[in-house]
């Protein structure tokens, strides 16, 4: 916790009493993975090495990064798979013969060089990912979607959206236009964290009407500031 009105601190690892939350930017050092604050992975079973056991092939010298907002919400079992798991598309054979060593390495084509590289993956903030997903090379994922259980995501899912299914596959809209948009251009994520704890009511409410007018006097104020 923090010092100011005890609010919880983005740095403490384990923020609450559980023991199954994880707030992962803290634990995971790969120099190619970046996680915002307050993102968090939750298991029973040691969600502090989220990044051995749930982001695979990750090998930095790939070029590839992984890249995921704040507030984020990571259920049990999600998996990012990294570009290099990717084999070559182009030959004969998918095998990757350079890699077993021996005469296979001296005479066959570097394997690494080969492969077909899909970009960074990037998760947008509030994104939702229940458990066992499995998140694929070089997959955007906008701002507050969610993507169901069990899905496998191969193509890039809007903001605001729920998407499920394996290929994951475009579900249904969140919300109507107006408050994606407003949700989107207000981005309460990056308030800083004594404003955003006053904003809470207004995140938590159920009454969407109320919260697209509450978010249009935030915005309007913000603009005249």
């Amino acid at each position: 916790m923090t010092q100011e009105n005890n609010i919880p601190s983005p740095d403490d690892p384990f923020p609450n009493e559980y023991g199954t939350t994880c707030f992962i930017k803290n634990v995971v050092k790969a120099p190619n993975v970046f996680i915002g604050d307050y993102t968090y992975y939750d298991s029973d079973d040691a969600p502090e090495e989220f990044e051995r056991r749930n982001i695979l092939f990750n090998y930095p010298f790939f070029g590839d990064k992984l890249i995921i907002g704040k507030f984020c919400q990571i259920a049990s079992g999600t998996q990012f798979i990294m570009g290099a798991a990717n084999h070559r598309l182009g030959t004969a054979s998918t095998y990757p013969f350079n890699v077993m060593g021996g005469v296979w390495r001296e005479i066959s084509t570097p394997h690494i060089e080969d492969l077909p590289h899909k970009g960074d993956t990037v998760v947008g903030n509030d994104v939702w990912l229940g458990r066992n997903c499995v998140i694929m090379p070089g997959v955007k994922i906008g701002d507050g979607a969610i993507i169901a259980a069990q899905s496998v995501v191969t193509k890039d899912v809007a903001p605001y959206t729920v998407a499920g299914g394996n290929p994951a596959r475009f579900l249904k809209n969140r919300f109507d236009e107006e408050l994606t948009q407003l949700l989107l251009a207000f981005r309460w994520w990056d308030l800083p964290p004594e404003q955003l704890t006053a904003f809470l009511p207004v995140l938590c409410d159920k009454d969407l009407p109320a919260v697209k007018a509450a978010l249009r006097k935030a915005l309007a104020e913000k603009e005249a500031r």
